[in-house]
């Protein structure tokens, strides 16, 4: 049976509800969605839009598992996500053409499509509360980010949030499954892989320090992305903005 759903007219953020509820002892698995956000957000604090007719939804999960592992459930919910917009989608066109960047971001035709934000607390007697937050652009694409985005509808989809929510639901409790708390791992990095930016992508990290620059590698055992700098160096990179930078454009050829 699928985790019930919790949906709001308008929530500050999806991901504090869900935390707010499970610290009260909400059951889990329960999906908490809001129709907007008042005050939605994304990796390292950044605001994320919540226009109405988009999806905004966190799942309140109760996890045993080393928290060493946890940093996995962005490739878990990355790769959900884009078997999720595959299947919503496949009885209107063509496949699309969905990219995984490092760690969760799914684009399309190089656009952000969606935002992926886990989180997690431990609990006194050992297990982890874990939210897992999802915003999918459906009916619109925020603009002003700095950052291309796109949204479904521009690629002739029209696709309700609540829609979207049954499809990700199911594929994101069989990624789980398969993820196991971290022993089936190997599947879902391979699965992140299968679904990537291709190897040899250019792209510039930007963490603490001063900005890397390279070509994407792969992807470590435990989800480390492998940059491969301008001196042949392969770095393995665990926090870090990861930008998409265009290829060099090729030399015109010498005329002798």
């Amino acid at each position: 049976m699928p985790p019930p759903i919790r949906t709001y007219a308008s929530l500050p953020s999806t991901n504090a509800e869900a935390m707010r509820l499970g610290l009260a002892g909400e059951v889990a698995p329960v999906w908490v969605r809001a129709e907007r956000q008042t005050a939605g957000r994304g990796r390292s604090g950044r605001l994320w839009v919540s226009e109405p007719g988009n999806l905004y939804a966190s799942l309140l999960l109760r996890l045993v598992c080393p928290p060493t592992v946890l940093h996995q459930l962005s490739f878990v919910a990355a790769v959900a996500s884009v078997a999720a917009v595959h299947t919503i989608a496949a009885s209107g066109t063509a496949r699309l053409p969905l990219k995984l960047k490092w760690p969760n971001d799914v684009l399309l035709g190089g656009a952000k499509l969606t935002g992926i934000l886990p989180e997690s607390t431990l609990n006194a007697d050992g297990t982890v509360l874990a939210v897992i937050g999802i915003g999918v652009n459906l009916a619109h694409a925020p603009d002003g980010l700095g950052r291309a985005t796109t949204c479904l509808a521009a690629h002739g989809l029209d696709i309700t949030p609540a829609a979207m929510l049954d499809a990700l639901s199911a594929e994101l409790d069989g990624a789980l499954a398969t993820w196991a708390a971290g022993i089936g791992f190997s599947v879902i990095r391979e699965r992140w892989l299968a679904n990537s930016l291709p190897i040899g992508t250019p792209m510039t990290v930007h963490a603490a320090e001063m900005p890397v620059a390279g070509t994407f590698a792969g992807l470590g055992p435990d989800g480390a992305l492998i940059l491969r700098d301008h001196s042949g160096y392969d770095r393995l990179i665990t926090f870090g903005d990861v930008t998409v930078d265009a290829a060099p454009a090729a030399e015109d050829p010498v005329n002798g």
